[in-house]
């Protein structure tokens, strides 16, 4: 017989206020997968395989344990999902100095008789947005974070960067870290302008993308990724796209905050970003699309901005571009 894996615990960086906690994460079997640096192609593609091919452990019940001694109880869903959202007062207290909530996931004892990894020990953290904070950032990550290749024919260069390549071999696009520094800090030079960053990637790549922000010194901020769908999927399709659902949820959840989004030329996102601008026109302060360099993808998003008056949006070339016009715009210092 074969011998059954311990568990482990995925948990995602979340976000929630002073008044409501909300955590998410996934229950899985360990796969062992180690992100270590400097490994070859091999080693990279398997533990690839083994994200996307992941087990899940349905219906099971996860301990939420906040560090003022507060336990929680949620269950996962069939596919080991489990999202938490309650009401509480005065979280605050608990942050550190950028808005971070920590806080532990655990499997409940006897909820499972199997090994668990970490000693039971999964540490998370919620971001709650400070009060001092001038404006919010929501970026997409491929092509505006991360060379990915998602205007590429049949989107080959995304399977050969995602398969591939370890997050170590990936590179920022050049200045992007910089700018996103700068906005971090806002004009008044304090590190508490909250970053959310928002892809149509699956959740099964959550540990690979944050590796690679990790490794390259990205503004902390959650990783707002979607459920991996597959061509035999029959679950409904969602009403709207992943980006502005999650873009929609923010705005919702920080009604006196203004945000800054930026996207790329690519895909969709201009239409996004400008449908969501006219529908809250005074809450996006700007719109910054880096090219993706496809003549095609550029004409039709240039046709986009010249009919386009709501609020400032920018097709931009480099970071430099980006970080001239945050400048005039009294964005950064």
């Amino acid at each position: 017989m074969f011998k059954k894996k311990a568990l482990r615990i995925n948990t995602y960086r979340g976000y929630g206020t002073n008044t409501r906690f909300r955590a998410s994460g996934r229950a899985l079997e360990d796969e062992n997968i180690n992100f270590s640096t400097n490994q070859n192609v091999f080693k990279t593609l398997k533990n690839i395989y083994k994200q996307l091919e992941s087990d899940e452990i349905p219906e099971i019940t996860i301990e939420l344990k906040l560090s003022n001694g507060k336990l929680f109880e949620v269950h996962t869903d069939k596919e080991g999902y489990y999202n938490f959202d309650i009401s509480i007062s005065d979280l605050h207290k608990l942050t550190d100095q950028e808005g971070w909530l920590p806080y532990i996931a655990s499997y409940k004892k006897k909820s499972s008789s199997r090994k668990i990894s970490n000693q039971n020990i999964f540490p998370c953290s919620m971001l709650i947005p400070s009060k001092e904070a001038e404006f919010g950032i929501i970026s997409d990550i491929d092509d505006t974070i991360l060379h990915t290749g998602v205007a590429s024919i049949f989107k080959w260069r995304v399977l050969a960067n995602t398969l591939l390549k370890n997050f170590d071999k990936r590179t920022p696009i050049e200045g992007t870290v910089h700018f996103y520094k700068k906005l971090h800090l806002g004009k008044n030079n304090n590190p508490v302008n909250p970053f959310f960053y928002v892809s149509n990637s699956p959740w099964n790549l959550y540990d690979y993308l944050n590796a690679f922000f990790s490794k390259n010194h990205f503004p902390q901020g959650p990783i707002l990724l979607r459920d991996f769908r597959t061509p035999f999927d029959k679950t409904p399709k969602p009403k709207m796209p992943h980006k502005q659902s999650e873009i929609l949820n923010l705005l919702e959840m920080y009604s006196d905050m203004k945000f800054i989004l930026i996207g790329d030329s690519g895909e969709k996102d201009a239409d996004i970003y400008t449908k969501i601008a006219i529908e809250y026109p005074n809450r996006i302060l700007a719109i910054y699309l880096r090219s993706v360099n496809h003549k095609r993808k550029e004409k039709r998003i240039q046709k986009i901005i010249k009919s386009f008056n709501t609020t400032p949006i920018l097709l931009v070339h480099n970071s430099e571009q980006a970080i001239t016009h945050a400048k005039e715009s009294g964005f950064i210092d």
